[in-house]
C-alpha cells in the first residue's frame, strides 16, 4: 500500500540528502528524490516495503532505529555501511529521528560520504569567495582615490616641464595609472546588479564561440556539442557570456603558449543534470555546461587556487578571469568545478533551471 506524503514533509523533495520515512511497522511511507538518486531505486518501487527488504542484512540500521525509539531522540552514525536491494554498497552518514506524525514515525536521513565532502568544499568556496570579494572591493576603493591624484599630478607636471623630451616620463606615469585604473574597474565590475531575464544558454555559447573565432588562431578548432532541447534559464546574459569567455580564453592562451599541443581543440558542451544540489538547494534539473580543451593542463602548484584572485598560471596574467567567472556564476546560484590533467582540462558550470522553464523541457535521449 502506498501512503501519501503528509503536507508537513512536502519540503523533503528539495533536500539534497536522501530521506526515507517509515511507519510503525517500519515499512516505507515515502522516499524523496535524493534517496532515489543515491540508492538508484524508485520511490514507487519501495513504497510499502519493509525497510529490512530495502536494505537487507543491515543489522546496524536495526540497532540505530531501536536506539532512536528507545531514547526518543535522533541517533547518528558516521561511515555507516549499507547495501540496497540491488546489492549496491555505500558508506553513508545515517541519522534516525523518531517523529509523531502519522503515518510516519521514523525519518531516515542518509548522506553519501562523497556528497558530504562536496558540500563542505562548496561551503568553503563560498566563504572564501565572499572574503575575497570584500577584500578586493575595499582594496579597489582604497587605491582609486590616490591613483586619480597621481594621474592628475602627472598631467599638471607635464604642462610645466620646459623640455618636451621629458614628457615621456610623465606619459609613463599616466599610462601606468590608467592601466591600474582599468584593473580597479575590473575588480568592481562583479558588484553591478545583475539584469535577470529569460536567457538561452546556447545563444550565450554562440556569442562566446564567435568571439573566440575572431580572436584565436585558425589552428584551434572550436567544436559544439549541444543539447538543444534544454529550456531557457533566468540569468544575466552579459555576465554569463563573460564567465564562459574568461574560461575559454584561458584555454586558448594555454594552448597558444604550449605549441606541443596536437590538433588543439575546445569543446563547448551542454547537457541536463538531474537532482542537483546548488547552494544547499535541491533542483530537479540543471544545465551542465562544459568547456573542455586538450591543452597542457593547469599547473599542479596553482590547481587548488585557480579561483583565488590574483593567482595566475601564466606569465603576464592578472589572475582575475576565473575569479570573475566564479563570481558571475555564483550570482546565478550555480557553481563551477574543474578537472585537469595534461591533455584534458574540463570546466563544468552547473546552472539551475527554474520550475516554470522546466515544464516545457523535453529531455534528450
Amino acid at each position: 500500500m502506498e501512503h501519501k506524503i503528509p503536507p508537513s514533509f512536502a519540503g523533503l523533495e528539495h533536500l539534497s540528502t536522501a530521506i526515507i520515512l517509515l511507519d510503525q511497522q517500519r515499512h516505507v511511507v515515502y522516499a524523496n528524490p535524493g534517496a532515489e538518486v543515491l540508492f538508484a531505486i524508485s520511490a514507487k518501487q519501495i513504497a510499502g516495503l519493509p525497510v529490512s527488504q530495502v536494505f537487507p542484512g543491515c543489522d546496524i540500521l536495526d540497532l540505530a532505529m531501536e536506539h532512536a525509539i528507545k531514547h526518543h531522540s535522533p541517533f547518528r552514525e558516521h561511515e555507516f555501511p549499507i547495501t540496497t536491494l540491488r546489492q549496491q554498497s555505500f558508506a553513508v552518514t545515517c541519522t534516525v529521528t523518531p517523529v509523531e506524525l502519522a503515518p510516519a514515525c521514523l525519518v531516515l536521513e542518509f548522506q553519501h560520504m562523497d556528497q558530504q565532502l562536496r558540500i563542505a568544499r562548496e561551503e568553503r568556496m563560498l566563504i572564501q569567495q565572499q572574503a575575497n570579494a570584500e577584500l578586493l572591493r575595499n582594496l579597489a576603493h582604497e587605491i582609486r582615490n590616490p591613483l586619480g591624484g597621481l594621474r592628475g599630478a602627472a598631467q599638471l607636471l607635464e604642462h610645466e616641464l620646459p623640455q618636451v623630451s621629458l614628457r615621456e616620463y610623465t606619459q609613463v606615469i599616466i599610462k601606468e595609472a590608467d592601466r591600474l585604473q582599468l584593473l580597479m574597474d575590473r575588480l568592481l565590475v562583479p558588484h553591478r546588479v545583475p539584469k535577470y531575464e529569460p536567457t538561452n544558454i546556447h545563444e550565450v555559447l554562440e556569442r562566446v564561440r564567435s568571439l573566440l573565432l575572431a580572436e584565436s588562431p585558425r589552428s584551434i578548432n572550436i567544436r559544439r556539442d549541444y543539447d538543444t532541447s534544454l529550456p531557457e534559464i533566468i540569468g544575466d546574459r552579459e555576465k554569463l557570456i563573460q564567465a564562459v569567455l574568461n574560461i575559454a580564453r584561458n584555454a586558448v592562451q594555454a594552448m597558444q603558449n604550449h605549441p606541443g599541443t596536437k590538433a588543439p581543440e575546445i569543446i563547448l558542451r551542454t547537457r541536463a543534470a538531474r537532482q542537483v544540489t546548488l547552494a544547499k538547494k535541491r533542483y530537479r534539473v540543471a544545465i551542465k555546461l562544459q568547456i573542455i580543451d586538450n591543452g597542457p593542463g593547469i599547473p599542479a602548484e596553482v590547481r587548488e587556487r585557480i579561483f583565488y584572485p590574483l593567482v595566475s598560471g601564466r606569465e603576464g596574467g592578472t589572475g582575475l578571469g576565473l575569479t570573475l567567472a566564479q563570481t558571475f556564476i555564483t550570482q546565478h546560484h550555480g557553481m563551477i568545478e574543474c578537472e585537469s590533467e595534461p591533455g584534458h582540462t574540463s570546466f563544468t558550470i552547473l546552472l539551475p533551471i527554474e520550475s516554470t522553464a522546466m515544464q516545457a523541457y523535453i529531455p534528450r535521449q
